[in-house]
């Protein structure tokens, strides 16, 4: 009986069944299938945008339309824009009380945890689902602060519409590449964030984006302002349920961190294996500052993603740390870009990568020391490991080193779970499987002491759930 309930608990705690719940579709609105210069429009009209912004979503599909799919990374064949959705209004409006959600769109939230965590250990948190934001909340003491937060359409008609004009897409502009000018067309959605200078957070904003509709997109846009000497931890959570027909997300990430101010941006992407993520994330950072990307990546059926650290002022520094787990029928092309523009600049860039069962991990990474960036240093460590003879591990780092006065380092570890180390486990009373968990989990351990709580239980569970075969 005892062996039974051990048995029990350990199936429970690595149950993805909470990520899998499927809502019925009942949506207020959707647009056709497609992405015509009309659908465009019609999102434009039903979010109420301003002039400039209508001009802007028009202006980036022609520039998606005009150019290629990238032809360096996975395949993105299965991906056929003429079947993708790339707008579906959930029947509610945004609330700032969990009470006033959908029971379903509550019940979905709180299985994965967000009102409990916000309760806990949030500042603040906003809560997307599907297109939409339906919920949004920061604590007072918060506001109080000078601190915004906020959804993006809100922010786009309110007193800050100035501000969000001035950043929108500057960082990451439409011309970036197609899924950039895709999302400059049909996005929708995402967080605002503005710290003024000298406030320091100690306790993280969230955002979770759920996507629930069948054949969609989900095109998030998350724009983050920390003034100088302010402090930020913002966390970052996707999930979405499996079907049989592909979904795309290709959201977009800009941070603006001032001179001596930190960011802290962490995600975990717990996307279903139908999913293609092609999102697109960056910072720039002035003198003396810094950002620090923590980054999870275990779902999709196929990953395109590349924080990338824009180092503009003197001293300013970022780090970056991130694993990536891909299973069957995956293949997560993840890494890190960072341009040193200026002197004294230093990156630190360290990944693991785990593949099993036929999945492919491929690290792909671009260091560039410009001319002005003297003095500067940069160290690139990314570490695989396959599980595996039918997994794949790929290592492409490129590295522009432009004056002779900077130190760059970069190393590279591939290897096999050993036969001997999982022998030694099992002499001590363990199952081959749980020897093999144990190896991958202590593997990853470094990444998950750098997660908050919630976010490395859950990573820890997800790698429990690929070793046993059956994650979805």
């Amino acid at each position: 009986m005892k062996a039974f309930e051990e048995e029990k608990t350990r199936v429970d705690d690595i149950d993805r069944t909470i990520y899998d719940v499927k809502d019925k579709v009942d949506a207020a609105f959707t647009v056709d299938s497609g992405l015509t210069p009309e659908i465009v429009n019609q999102i434009s009209v039903e979010k109420k945008d301003p002039e400039w912004m209508r001009l802007f979503r028009q202006k980036s599909l022609r520039t998606y339309n005009e150019m290629p799919l990238p032809g360096w990374g996975p395949s993105l064949d299965g991906l056929d824009m003429d079947h993708i959705v790339t707008y579906v209004r959930p029947k509610t409006g945004m609330s700032s009380k969990w009470e006033q959600v959908p029971k379903d769109i509550k019940n979905t939230f709180e299985r994965l945890g967000i009102p409990q965590a916000e309760r806990l250990s949030l500042a603040g948190v906003g809560a997307q689902y599907d297109s939409e934001v339906v919920y949004h909340n920061v604590r007072a003491e918060v506001e109080a602060q000078g601190v915004v937060y906020t959804d993006m359409e809100s922010a786009l008609h309110g007193p800050y519409a100035e501000m969000i004009r001035k950043h929108f897409m500057k960082l990451v502009p439409p011309s970036d590449h197609k899924f950039a000018a895709l999302h400059g067309a049909v996005w929708s959605g995402g967080s605002f964030v503005y710290v003024p200078e000298g406030v320091k957070l100690t306790i993280p904003l969230q955002s979770y984006f759920r996507l629930n509709a069948p054949g969609a997109g989900q095109f998030e846009h998350t724009l983050i302002i920390v003034e100088k000497n302010a402090y930020l931890h913002f966390i970052e959570g996707c999930s979405a349920p499996r079907y049989n027909v592909a979904n795309l997300h290709a959201g977009c990430v800009e941070l603006f961190v001032g001179e001596n101010a930190r960011l802290r941006y962490s995600t975990i992407e717990n996307w279903s294996k139908n999913m293609y993520n092609l999102n697109t994330k960056r910072a720039l950072v002035e003198k003396g500052g810094a950002i620090e990307w923590v980054s999870g990546s275990f779902g999709s059926n196929t990953s395109c993603l590349y924080p990338m650290s824009v180092l503009k002022g003197e001293g300013a520094r970022t780090e970056f740390t991130g694993i990536t787990f891909a299973g069957k029928g995956q293949t997560l092309d993840n890494g890190s870009k960072v341009i040193h523009a200026a002197p004294n600049t230093s990156s630190r860039i360290s990944t693991k990568s785990i593949s099993k069962d036929g999945g492919t991990c491929i690290y792909r990474s671009s260091v560039v020391i410009t001319p002005e960036a003297a003095h500067s240093k940069s160290s690139v460590s990314c570490e695989s490991l396959m599980l595996d003879s039918e997994s794949r591990s790929d290592t492409i780092p490129v590295m522009d080193i432009q004056n002779d006065e900077s130190d760059v380092g970069h190393e590279a570890k591939i290897g096999r779970i050993s036969d001997t180390a999982i022998f030694y486990l099992m002499t001590r009373g363990l199952s081959e499987d749980d020897a093999r968990s144990i190896i991958v989990s202590g593997f990853a351990e470094p990444i998950a002491k750098e997660l908050p709580m919630e976010y490395a239980v859950e990573m820890n569970n997800l790698i429990k759930l690929e070793m046993s075969g059956s994650i979805g």
